[in-house]
């Protein structure tokens, strides 16, 4: 695996578990939706312990992964910017989500929106990654906008009356 595939998994991996669950969280048991995104946030974890490690040693990455929008002179790409202060932060937002996912199993265990709550804070950690992670101001942006609007997802949790 090279290291752009670790640099795109790294995001990639609780997105694809938020996704999942997400979407079909009702029609599974329910504890697939704390294992699946604890899976997703666990190895990202993992991978990003080793890219740390990597970027110990290592010079900067700062790649452009995908050109999203042409328009005249303007650009929007996605990319990754790694070097040793986004390579601590990686690992110090997949460290604290992965804390949050697994105390979540017992505080929420009886919670009737325990598959959506395990999708939400799967999905904050694929937002915050990409800002950790952007080499672009856009992307950076986005990111950001992405980390509010879940965190106004999980403010507005219990969004019903007793």
């Amino acid at each position: 695996m090279s290291m752009q595939q670790i640099y795109l998994a790294i995001p990639l991996l609780p997105l694809l578990a938020a996704i999942v669950v997400g979407l079909f969280g009702k029609h599974l048991p329910r504890s697939f939706a704390h294992i699946l995104t604890i899976l997703g946030v666990g190895a990202s974890f993992a991978l990003s312990v080793y890219v740390l490690k990597d970027a110990m040693v290592s010079a900067p990455y700062n790649e452009t992964v995908y050109s999203w929008l042409k328009s005249g002179n303007f650009t929007f790409e996605i990319g990754f910017l790694i070097d040793r202060l986004s390579a601590v932060m990686m690992v110090v937002v997949t460290f604290v989500s992965l804390m949050v996912h697994i105390y979540t199993i017992g505080y929420m265990a009886e919670d009737e929106g325990y598959t959506r709550f395990f999708s939400y804070i799967s999905l904050f950690t694929f937002a915050m990654l990409m800002l950790v992670m952007s080499n672009n101001f856009m992307q950076l942006f986005f990111g950001w906008e992405a980390v509010g609007l879940v965190s106004y997802l999980l403010i507005g949790f219990w969004y019903r009356r007793p």
